[in-house]
């Protein structure tokens, strides 16, 4: 196949080749896939020139007259027509490369090369994307936790100090009312001893005697004497003088002097125990209550309230008097200090 010249070899000049130039082509000339646009029109303008070469034989400048070989365009090799000289040396090229196996085939490659990058790069992103996402989800969720786990620790602390708010509240208010009932018992004693009082100064039994003595309780009735036998006492007779009166009236020191025992006391119920100045013990026994306990007291205070507390028929105070140890007769005792029973 003739090469022939074309216009367009001013534009590119000519080449000729020479004997050292022109080589005789030995095997087959492999043609390599186009790796860009520049690399592929660069093996196919080799490949026409061998072809172009190979047509004609092997020529030297001695044998053979110079052939003008026009350059081809960039159109021309990339398959898309023009003059005739560029598409012959395209066709010596795919002819060369075997059946469908040339410059055409590498052309068809590259859009698929192209996808298949470009498809890579999507998926790539899609990842890149996707693992954002993923990161972005996990610290909104470290984020709401946390929100949620602070909001709960003041709601504890809030109901925390809601509670304590409340149980000092309550603590208040049962010591207001403790006091409050303390203050109606201490003003209804008040009111009871000024009762007693009164009556007894009217009736004589509260008279003071000469000595600053007192009689130990007031409205009462006398049921039992001192020395009386019977199976009651365990003694086989009775040890003291029962003064009979209504539960809660007020019992008071017969004399000056301090309270040296007080708490219950077996069959004499509440007992309190006062010890006078000479050393006599006056025994206040069956109380229902005690309002000294310990501590000096003086003559006609209120130690305690008539009661029904441990062996007993009735509500009463028994009295008991005793000098040394021993038990004497509360009348005669009571009598010898000037009161009148």
């Amino acid at each position: 196949m003739d090469v022939q010249e074309t216009p367009t070899a001013g534009a590119w000049g000519e080449w000729n080749p020479t004997e050292d130039s022109a080589r005789p082509v030995r095997g087959k000339h492999r043609v390599l896939k186009p790796r860009g646009g520049l690399a592929r029109s660069s093996t196919v303008l080799g490949v026409g020139v061998i072809a172009a070469v190979g047509a004609g034989g092997i020529a030297t400048a001695q044998d053979r007259p110079q052939v003008a070989i026009s350059m081809p365009s960039m159109p021309d090799l990339l398959g898309g027509g023009g003059n005739s000289g560029g598409g012959e040396v395209h066709t010596a090229a795919a002819a060369d490369s075997g059946a469908g196996a040339g410059g055409g085939a590498a052309t068809a490659d590259l859009p698929r090369q192209a996808d298949a990058g470009e498809a890579l790069r999507h998926r790539i992103l899609q990842q890149a994307e996707s693992q954002q996402d993923a990161v972005d989800a996990q610290v909104r969720a470290d984020a709401e936790r946390s929100a949620r786990e602070s909001a709960a620790q003041e709601a504890r602390t809030q109901r925390e100090a809601a509670d304590k708010e409340a149980e000092q509240a309550r603590v208040a208010a049962e010591q207001a009312a403790a006091e409050k009932a303390a203050a109606d018992k201490a003003a209804a004693e008040q009111t009871a001893a000024k009762a007693a009082s009164e009556a007894g100064s009217a009736s004589g039994t509260g008279t003071r005697a000469a000595g600053g003595y007192f009689l130990p309780t007031s409205s009462y009735t006398l049921t039992s004497h001192y020395g009386v036998s019977g199976s009651m006492w365990s003694s086989g007779y009775h040890t003291g003088l029962d003064f009979a009166a209504p539960t809660g009236t007020p019992v008071k020191a017969v004399g000056g002097g301090k309270v040296i025992s007080a708490g219950w006391s077996g069959a004499y119920g509440y007992r309190i125990v006062l010890q006078l100045d000479d050393g006599t013990e006056v025994w206040y026994c069956h109380l229902s209550s005690m309002s000294v306990t310990s501590g000096s007291v003086g003559a006609g205070e209120t130690i305690g309230r008539v009661g029904a507390t441990g062996n007993v028929t009735g509500a009463h105070l028994h009295l008991e008097v005793r000098k040394g140890g021993s038990t004497v007769d509360p009348l005669a005792w009571l009598g010898s200090k000037g009161l009148d029973v």
